[in-house]
């Protein structure tokens, strides 16, 4: 154990541009997943293996790093462009590998490769893909929003750039929130109410905002309306150009990449509630209302997505320059762990229910 402790001394000693590069492990995923399609048989579930096997076991052996870092430092990095590079890269990245698959599809050898490839880039859709058009879509301009839109578009989730924006960082850890897990849920009815209702709330506040702009809601002028046109046509485009059975995998990987996230929702807020003041409203989002993990790999490979509690307490802060928070709620293992563990909901609830317990103490 002493090594990876001083593995961690070491990493935080390094200059600040040589240490920034450990953000460039996030592409090993979709490496690997561009991997998976390449071998054939049991190694199209490299990726896999990968993220939801090595991964969680690494990271139960590095210790988390709860440092952070000083106001100077975090002052500096806000205003670096290298991060928002690193994000926009994965654009081409994730266009890249949804092009071998369809092109490597005759190839597919069997169920297992069949399985293997398509899981493998469903869930490089959702680390790659929504994952960082949700760090992308907080920030303004037409430029970061078209650029989340199109990372959300292979999912076929671009309601998420309303849902998650205007609905769920406004109504997080209430029962009103879908995307917020109840004590006791299952993961896989969770699957089904925050997918449904997230979608049916997208719409409403779409619907609203049209109305408000003077607007018909049946316009292209309402955002749902001009995605729904939009991710119908990307279904066409993929079934013109690669034939029926690829339209078809792309709505599997679809339902993989979007369950993917839903699964990382039920992690981030499971059984955190905030109180009803007399007046009826909720206290403010603070620290303790999202769990957060300071496993390592976690924090790299989902560009610090796992610091969810200050992302929900200050969402304006870019994913480089989030902090750890004492009060904060702690997860076990790291998100890769987490999602794992929450798809065996005894396990799940018998880890987290410690741990709520502690938190109502």
């Amino acid at each position: 154990m002493k090594i990876f402790h001083i593995f961690g001394l070491v990493q935080n000693s390094l200059p600040m541009k040589l240490g920034d590069l450990k953000y460039l492990l996030a592409y090993l995923l979709p490496l690997v997943g561009f991997l998976s399609i390449y071998y054939d048989g049991w190694g199209s579930f490299i990726a896999v293996v990968y993220g939801f096997i090595i991964i969680p076991i690494l990271e139960m052996i590095f210790p988390p790093n709860v440092q952070n870092l000083s106001p100077e430092e975090a002052e500096s990095k806000s205003t670096q462009t290298f991060f928002d590079v690193l994000l926009f890269l994965n654009i081409p990245l994730v266009f890249g590998l949804l092009f071998y698959y369809f092109y490597s599809m005759p190839s597919f050898n069997g169920n297992v490769e069949w399985i293997g490839n398509t899981t493998a880039v469903g869930f490089v859709m959702a680390a790659s893909g929504i994952n960082v058009a949700h760090e992308i879509g907080h920030k303004s301009g037409a430029f970061h929003q078209f650029s989340s839109q199109l990372l959300l578009l292979p999912s076929l989730y671009m309601h998420f750039n309303i849902e998650h924006n205007l609905g769920h960082h406004l109504r997080v850890a209430t029962l009103e929130d879908p995307a917020t897990s109840r004590k006791n849920e299952i993961v896989y009815f969770f699957w089904i109410r925050s997918t449904f209702f997230g979608y049916l709330h997208a719409w409403e506040i779409s619907n609203k905002l049209a109305k408000k702009a003077g607007h018909s809601i049946f316009s292209l002028q309402n955002k749902m309306v001009l995605f729904t046109l939009i991710q119908a046509l990307f279904l066409l485009c993929i079934y013109y150009f690669f034939g029926p059975m690829a339209s078809l995998m792309m709505l599997v990987m679809a339902t993989i990449s979007f369950l993917t996230l839903e699964t990382i929702n039920y992690v981030e807020h499971y059984g955190l509630l905030r109180k009803k003041k007399p007046s009826g409203q909720y206290e403010r989002v603070t620290k303790k209302h999202s769990w957060n993990s300071d496993h390592i790999l976690g924090r790299i490979m989902l560009y610090e997505l796992t610091r969810h509690s200050d992302h929900h307490y200050k969402a304006n802060k870019k994913y480089q320059v989030l902090d750890h928070y004492d009060e904060s709620p702690q997860l076990p293992l790291g998100y890769p762990g987490s999602i794992v563990l929450a798809l065996i909901p005894p396990l799940w609830f018998k880890v987290m229910h410690k741990r709520l317990d502690q938190l109502a103490v």
